[in-house]
């Protein structure tokens, strides 16, 4: 509402009011189409899905094999550390009896009797 001073006189004017509801939009209910939309979405998450769990099973057989393989490796490479090991000690032992045998060459050679070896040995 205005007031306007004019003369000493009071006149009112009014101005129509805007309704809200005449500018909103109309709304259009098509539930049919959201329906189907929305199913073609559910479809696409579905084959998404599928997709996923897919890859995931190829993913579980590959570490599967992975881990056979590893498993393979390791005891092989523990069986060539043993068979290692057992060389090792092989060729440590034949290097002492070599090293006892020219000990032993050495000891006769200087003129030492059997009997004072085995004593010297002891």
């Amino acid at each position: 509402m205005l007031y306007l001073n004019h003369n000493k006189r009071k006149e009112v004017i009014t101005r129509p009011r805007t309704k809200g509801s005449k500018n909103r939009p109309k709304t259009n209910n098509d539930y049919a189409s959201k329906i189907v939309e929305k199913q073609e979405t559910i479809a696409s998450l579905n084959t998404e899905i599928a997709s996923i769990q897919k890859a995931i099973e190829e993913q579980k057989n590959t570490l599967k094999e992975k881990k056979t393989a590893l498993k393979k490796a390791e005891k092989e490479v523990a069986s060539l550390e043993a068979k290692k090991a057992k060389a090792d000690a092989k060729a440590a032992e034949e290097a002492k009896k070599a090293e006892a045998e020219s000990v032993l060459k050495k000891l006769l050679a200087e003129g030492m009797s059997a009997d004072e070896i085995l004593a010297k040995l002891k």
